[in-house]
């Protein structure tokens, strides 16, 4: 797989909406971190990731999604998850991700839970 990742962000009141589209690898893992980390600084403790555009993701990508979950408890914050493939989202919940973000079937959903 040689194909890259693409993020779009966008910031809301206090929640910050990251699109991917593309592979999440190593690098592709590394750019959100990157995106996710530059959000904290930033002040936003409410990040959600939007997996639309992403239908693979490898084993390294999920350990780099790990560390992001592990850094936002560590900062009181939250990290959910939305429009995952039915792959991704039973990945989530075999290697526990589910259970310390939340997963949620559209945008729509997530807001309404997140904003709140």
């Amino acid at each position: 797989m040689t194909e890259g990742l693409k993020l779009t962000i966008e910031r809301r009141d206090g929640l910050a909406v990251i699109y991917t589209e593309g592979y999440i690898n190593n690098q592709g893992g590394e750019e959100i971190a990157r995106a996710a980390y530059s959000l904290l600084d930033e002040g936003y403790r409410r990040l959600l990731l939007n997996l639309t555009g992403t239908r693979i993701i490898n084993s390294i990508g999920i350990s780099i999604l790990i560390e992001i979950i592990e850094k936002m408890l560590e900062v009181e914050g939250r990290l959910a998850f939305c429009q995952l493939t039915p792959t991704i989202e039973k990945t989530f919940h075999i290697m526990g991700l589910a259970q310390y973000a939340s997963i949620y079937p559209d945008e729509r959903a997530a807001m309404a839970q997140l904003t709140g």
